[in-house]
């Protein structure tokens, strides 16, 4: 089978050349390093600048060399042997991503990465690299680990009562407040019994630990706020602190430079802040929960005038991406960490916080939450300053009126949509969504009974627009739905009118019809007698004829 070679080395994708016969250990060593990092597409018989100089004969059974990988690694790798003939006989052999870390048989484990030039490379996985790995495969969760060194002494007494505070605060699990101090612990899994004593876990310790201890302990467990006007950092604050301690302090300096607006509905008077309360808290317990602590690095709260940035240490867990971040089934880095912070009230009990983020800016028709600045070893976050739309909040606000309840957030994304593209099929919708299609069709026809937006056409060259009472100016509205289908011929016979001639191609920019239903519409005038063609084929043009521009 004909395969083109790729042009180069990405992380994905290595070249090893075979003229000499590649060792089988450096055989072994990639292959290892693709299970552990993203999988990926090893080329035998080429070179590192791409020339193909073929196969070792030693390597051309791809039966045999498929399973000797197999015997040289463990647990086994089951690749896949293609036999590639390009110039010179190639194998590519395809290696998939690992669900558990991966060495060769003579104990060597290696990853792959990014080199600052931009070519890859393999290097060795180091001890505490191994951790960072399973945490990111949801094969072991670091803040249930007992930590080493600690006592349950080093729980500070003060955090336990700001714990119980916050529990009455933010409509935590109220049975918690009955428990004595060492049982609550317990339930939370802030401490577990080894050899007969209590030891504080990760999480434990992060939240109710003592300030110096968390220092010694664990330092990457640190958080810092900036404020920065322009290039100048007006506010520059970091800090080790229990986490509860911590996420106050830095809600405490969003809440201080965070203005509100007041926006009449009716009788009453709604107070818009420029960052939603709720949404920024979520973001950040969420960094606190989900950061890698087996990193060095910090949760890093910085605000400007462009918006506020959450980011922390750890990418995206295993088959999250900022893509699918509203739809994939949640799960977390730290679960034991997450579920304390979630019983006291903090996070989303449902485990998507990130629903409440988005939502955060869309009740208020501001600019999408952007997580596109995440990488491989971190998770950053955007909330983007903007002024409400006041037409957005006030449909939102009767919505939930009328119905008792929240408005779901897919009907809020719909919404924003609508409002900053204007007219949509629902295939362009589903874009930045990537819902099921039937759920999706079950939001629209429950947004236009409900008589928010309005559909135009049928199939699925349907598209759906804003519903009239979006639009403060009645001609913007006009504008953007031609859809009665009646006044289509006099909105092509006023296109007439101001220009010499027109095409098909100007019907179909006009009223976003289909090529087939533009024809129509032009042979329609052409019989009645009001448009006159000239030409044929690709160079048929119409004008108005005479008596009906008299």
């Amino acid at each position: 089978m004909y395969q083109i070679i790729p042009p180069c080395e990405t992380l994905e994708i290595e070249f090893k050349s075979d003229k000499g016969k590649l060792p089988d250990n450096d055989l072994i060593d990639a292959v290892v390093a693709f299970a552990n990092t993203n999988g990926g597409d090893l080329y035998l018989g080429v070179e590192d600048d791409g020339r193909v100089t073929g196969l070792h004969p030693s390597h051309k059974d791809i039966t045999q060399l498929a399973a000797f990988i197999a015997n040289k690694t463990i647990p086994p790798v089951s690749v896949r042997v293609e036999m590639i003939n390009a110039e010179e006989p190639v194998v590519m052999i395809h290696v998939p991503q690992s669900r558990s870390i991966v060495a060769s048989s003579a104990g060597k484990i290696q990853r792959r990465r990014i080199k600052g030039d931009g070519t890859p490379e393999n290097v060795p996985m180091y001890p505490f690299e191994i951790n960072t790995r399973l945490s990111e495969l949801s094969l072991l969760d670091f803040s249930a680990q007992p930590v080493p060194g600690a006592v349950y002494a080093d729980f500070d007494p003060l955090e336990r009562e700001r714990l119980r505070r916050m529990i009455l605060t933010y409509n935590g699990e109220k049975t918690l407040l009955e428990l004595p101090d060492d049982e609550l612990d317990k339930a939370l899994q802030l401490a577990v019994t080894v050899n007969g004593q209590l030891v504080p876990t990760y999480a434990g310790l992060l939240l109710i630990g003592r300030q110096q201890k968390i220092r010694e302990l664990m330092p990457t467990a640190e958080a810092a706020f900036q404020m920065l006007r322009g290039t100048e950092v007006s506010v520059n604050e970091s800090f080790f602190l229990p986490l509860l301690a911590a996420a106050q302090r830095i809600m405490d300096f969003i809440d201080a430079r965070n203005p509100e607006q007041e926006m009449e509905m009716g009788m009453y008077r709604m107070s818009i802040p420029e960052f939603d309360k709720r949404a920024v808290r979520e973001a950040v317990i969420n960094a606190f929960a989900h950061r890698d602590y087996t990193r060095l690095g910090r949760v890093l709260v910085q605000m400007d005038s462009d918006g506020l940035t959450v980011s922390n240490p750890g990418g995206f867990i295993e088959g999250v991406t900022y893509n699918n971040i509203l739809t994939v089934e949640p799960h977390g880095r730290n679960p034991v960490l997450a579920d304390a912070l979630k019983r006291i009230g903090l996070a989303e009990r449902s485990g998507r916080g990130v629903d409440r983020i988005y939502e955060g800016s869309l009740r208020y028709g501001r600019d999408f939450p952007d997580y596109s600045g995440s990488t491989a070893v971190s998770v950053k976050l955007f909330i983007p300053r903007g002024m409400p739309d006041k037409h957005i909040v006030r449909m939102i606000a009767e919505y939930q009126q009328k119905s008792g309840e929240p408005m779901p957030l897919v009907s809020l994304f719909v919404l924003n949509l609508l409002k900053e593209n204007r007219r949509m099929n629902a295939e362009a919708i589903n874009q930045g969504l990537n819902l099921p299609e039937a759920k999706l069709r079950a939001t629209l026809e429950r947004l236009t009974e409900a008589g928010l937006i309005e559909a135009m056409g049928s199939g699925r060259g349907r598209n759906y627009v804003l519903s009239a009472k979006m639009y403060l100016d009645p001609a913007e509205y006009v504008r953007q739905t031609d859809i009665d289908q009646i006044r289509y011929k006099e909105l092509i016979m006023k296109l007439a009118e101001k220009k010499e001639s027109i095409t098909r191609k100007d019907v179909i920019e006009l009223l976003h019809v289909a090529p087939p239903q533009a024809y129509r519409l032009l042979q329609k005038l052409v019989k009645e007698g009001r448009l006159a063609l000239e030409g044929n084929k690709n160079g048929s043009r119409y004008t108005v004829k005479e008596n009906e521009s008299k």
